[in-house]
């Protein structure tokens, strides 16, 4: 009894300690504020053209000779900055995560794969601790005998004691040449590979800068030295170089020949005194011949230059009464033109072959069509060497590479393609694109492609077009991390699972898969690849391609990306790529819809989505997007848009017409103010961007620029998506554009915290720096991720 008082009386003692040492916990701290919406100042400035008459407040923002505007600009920017930070502040955790997800797929190559040339291997390499590459070359024969893949900086053969690699440009050093700024437009290094011709950006003058160097000294030589120039082409077997300068309007006109090694002066070759009219030069792959395009917005003519005496004059050998591409070539006698003209004077669909004898007599010169049209096959382009002709060729939504031996082995032509028994290389399944390499080497029987696909990453690829080997000789590897560099080897961590090495394939079938997709490191055991086709408004079929995990298909909540591009007939990019892995590891759809305005389905589906017509592209990315809800493909309320540049101009007109049919959208540098843009350019632009989206002196195409212009017409008291733009103060499309959208947006629209309209500034370097680039990713999948969780 008295132990158990002793004990009672202790815990109760022992309580009232606790109690006394017990405090109560502290409040919480309130939430921070949300933060504050910036607020630029408006000013209005009425316009009229034509038959309208419109206000905008915020015209200002582009007025950059104007010093106080540009400073409220700057205070307006830094506002914005601020702001999204704010937004997205509760993402650092899963931006971190995300960026070291997508760092860890970067593939780390030291050296692009080395392309033989005659007696060289040229390669560009990145030395540690720089920026930019290195441009080297080797002798193949030595490359045999010494290949290092960790250090191929060190270009030295321990057994021999010899330096193997020469050094030709080192980019690091041009760039403190031009401001601390490396961007080279375009290189060639002559056919004796005695001299390296290369074009540099000055980013204070806004032009590129020709330069010529000794690859044997290493040094500039003293001439050519010019500005503004826009196009070369190596004459007289390197002795000679022309290149094409442009006016102050940056439209190439004139044409001059310098002489290497020569103190004369520079020699004007043609001049193009009309302002309409465009100069474009290249030579032949066997550098016999400079060609010359000269077009306008009303034809298209192609004179040929002797490259061995380059001041003999121009001969005509082509022409057509209204805008066309065309590539002329030569083989063994022959003109070969690739070309979408038609005879009636218009423009195809699709290109044709055609060819001419070299020395032909009469006038006009006739074309003669190589391959007879096939409706269910189309010739995307072509690339020659001494013994082949190889066809990128695409029927219906498949590519394939086929080889056709030259010369011909029929005399008579046209002929059907399938009747000479061409070749096909193989290639893996679900190409979405394959470019043709430099292949710069016309005497060698080996051609390189690039093979993209949504589901393998892109697959560098050496053909022998004689007897079918082929050979990747660079395709990073997503399942065991290592990437294959410098000629089909790889590094030591290469899995043993993947065989490497040269494959040996029959070409005498048109079954182009290869047998074993392992060999392309396909991805197709772990992701889907889809194709449909979405009826428009118009009943025009738009090809729709959807991408997803096959592990994360059948879960309830499928978040989707739908990708837009539809302008200037270029190909929507459909290519791998490994930051939005991160995405479809997390459950998302990623769809990619082939609008009109772009190149998915030819010429025609080009027209029907450009200038009057513009109004199409958008539409058929609004009927892309609801056929991913409708089907159940995306989950309703789980779509968000992308859109690059152009896309981005659909992006934002889709938004326009249905705010609800979108969660979020991503815009990258958009186009997003066509009307001031095309009535009041700041930057140049040319004949090809009025043809794109407008002529506003056209009063129907001015009616309709107004009509699809995203800034102006922004719906009121309307519910918008969360809308993360990237923009930049030296993009085509100025920050301007994107400030102005931005600002009306909020104006117009409900101010949802849930749905905020955000602006994010980048700076130049990030397209140069490969870590800044997954910065900028983890950044945007991160505010699509944070939208779709809101």
């Amino acid at each position: 009894m008295l132990a158990h008082l002793s004990r009672t009386f202790r815990h109760n003692c022992g309580f009232r300690q606790q109690c006394r040492r017990y405090k109560p916990p502290k409040s919480q701290p309130p939430p921070p504020p949300p933060p504050t919406l910036p607020k630029p100042p408006k000013k209005p400035q009425s316009f009229t053209f034509h038959d309208a008459t419109w206000e905008d407040p915020y015209s200002w923002m582009s007025k950059l000779e104007d010093k106080v505007a540009m400073r409220h600009m700057d205070i307006y920017m830094e506002q914005e900055e601020k702001y999204t930070e704010a937004i997205l502040a509760d993402t650092d955790r899963i931006q971190t995560k995300l960026q070291s997800e997508m760092a860890s797929r970067l593939s780390f190559e030291l050296s692009t794969p080395p392309l033989r040339w005659g007696p060289w291997l040229y390669y560009r390499r990145v030395e540690e601790g720089k920026q930019y590459p290195v441009l080297c070359r080797r002798l193949a024969s030595l490359h045999e005998e010494f290949i290092s893949h960790k250090s191929p900086a060190a270009g030295f053969d321990f057994t021999s004691g010899k330096r193997i690699e020469q050094k030709l440009l080192d980019y690091n050093q041009e760039a403190e040449r031009f401001g601390g700024y490396a961007y080279e437009e375009m290189s060639e290094i002559s056919p004796d590979h005695k001299f390296l011709a290369y074009t540099m950006y000055d980013k204070d003058n806004d032009f590129f800068r020709l330069c010529v160097r000794n690859l044997n000294s290493g040094a500039l030589c003293s001439k050519p030295h010019a500005d503004r120039v826009s196009n070369i082409a190596w004459a007289k077997n390197g002795q000679a170089l022309l290149y094409v300068v442009t006016d102050q309007k940056k439209r190439p006109f004139r044409i001059y020949c310098s002489t290497i090694g020569s103190t004369d002066e520079d020699v004007l070759l043609h001049e193009e005194l009309e302002g309409n009219v465009h100069v474009n030069i290249r030579h032949t792959k066997d550098f016999h011949f400079v060609t010359v395009n000269t077009f306008s917005s009303t034809f298209s003519k192609v004179f040929l230059i002797n490259a061995a005496d380059p001041f003999s004059g121009l001969a005509l050998v082509w022409e057509h009464n209204a805008p066309a591409h065309c590539i002329i070539e030569h083989h063994q006698g022959f003109l070969y033109l690739f070309t979408d003209a038609s005879k009636d004077g218009g423009t195809l669909d699709h290109h044709n072959l055609l060819r001419s004898p070299l020395h032909f007599s009469s006038s006009p010169r006739i074309w003669e069509t190589v391959f007879i049209d096939d409706p269910e096959l189309t010739i995307e382009d072509v690339d020659f060497c001494k013994t082949h002709v190889s066809l990128i060729v695409k029927q219906m939504h498949s590519y394939k590479i086929c080889v056709v031996d030259l010369p011909l082995k029929t005399e008579r032509v046209p002929v059907h393609l399938r009747d000479i028994k061409p070749r096909y290389l193989p290639l893996p399944k679900h190409v979405s694109q394959i470019f043709p390499g430099t292949n710069y080497d016309f005497n060698s029987p080996t051609m390189r492609f690039t093979i993209s696909s949504l589901v393998m990453p892109d697959a560098v690829v050496d053909y022998a077009l004689l007897n079918g080997k082929w050979n990747i000789v660079q395709q990073q590897n997503m399942l065991h991390e290592r990437t294959r560099v410098l000629y089909g080897t790889a590094n030591a961590t290469e899995s043993p699972n993947i065989p490497s090495g040269t494959r040996t394939v029959s070409f005498d079938t048109e079954d182009t898969t290869a047998d074993n997709d392992n060999l392309w490191n396909d991805l197709t055991e772990f992701y889907a690849c889809d194709y449909h086709q979405v009826s428009s408004h118009d009943g025009a079929m738009v090809p729709l391609t959807v991408v997803y995990s096959r592990a994360q298909r059948e879960e309830n909540q499928r978040p989707g990306l739908l990708h837009v591009h539809g302008a200037y007939g270029e190909m929507l990019d459909k290519r791998w790529r490994s930051e939005l892995k991160s995405l479809l590891d997390r459950g998302w759809v990623l769809a990619y819809a082939d609008v009109r305005g772009g190149g998915g389905k030819g010429k025609k589906w080009h027209q029907e989505g450009r200038g009057s017509k513009k109004l199409n592209s958008i539409k058929d990315y609004i009927h892309c997007a609801k056929f991913l809800v409708e089907n159940k493909i995306v989950q309703e309320n789980k779509i968000a848009g992308w859109g690059y540049s152009a896309g981005g101009l659909v992006v934002a007109s889709a938004i326009n017409h249905s705010p609800h049919l979108f969660k979020a959208a991503v815009l990258k540098v958009p186009f997003l103010d066509p009307t001031h843009t095309l009535i009041h350019p700041i930057l140049p632009l040319t004949a090809a961007d009025y043809e794109e989206f407008g002529y506003p002196g056209d009063i129907d195409d001015f009616h309709a620029i107004r009509e699809y212009s995203p800034y102006d017409n922004i719906p009121k008291d309307v519910l918008y998506p969360a809308v993360l733009v990237t923009s930049s103060f030296n993009t085509r499309f100025g920050v301007w554009e994107a400030a102005k959208w931005v600002a009306r947006v909020r104006d117009n629209t409900f101010n949802d915290p849930e749905r905020p309209v955000l602006l994010n500034l980048t700076t130049d370097i990030v397209e140069e720096n490969r870590f800044l680039q997954t910065k900028e990713s983890a950044l945007e999948i991160a505010f699509l991720i944070k939208m779709m969780e809101s």
